[in-house]
């Protein structure tokens, strides 16, 4: 059973890591185009859900919501809130 959970917890954080990622790039590209752009909450939103190292790599490669003081300090304390309950899920 263990093994399953692993397997599977490991592919939704690539997932919603890829994901993360993306909609930065998608938020950068609109910004610049003036074009419909991600809510913030919703940026958080999966940055909460698992993604928060996909959305800080995407804020750096970006250079996307830099200046934003939450997405700043906000965005590692949900890495570290992430990976505290990936220790907690799998025991460790």
């Amino acid at each position: 059973m263990f093994d399953f959970l692993q397997d599977y917890l490991i592919l939704y954080l690539l997932f919603i890591n890829i994901i993360s990622f993306l909609q930065m790039a998608w938020d950068k590209r609109q910004s610049k185009r003036g074009g419909w752009r991600i809510k913030e909450k919703n940026l958080f939103l999966t940055a909460l859900l698992g993604g928060a190292i996909g959305a800080y790599g995407g804020m750096k490669f970006f250079r996307h919501k830099t200046r934003h003081n939450s997405f700043k300090y906000g965005l590692p304390i949900l890495i570290v809130l992430n990976i505290g309950c990936i220790a907690i899920l799998l025991g460790n």
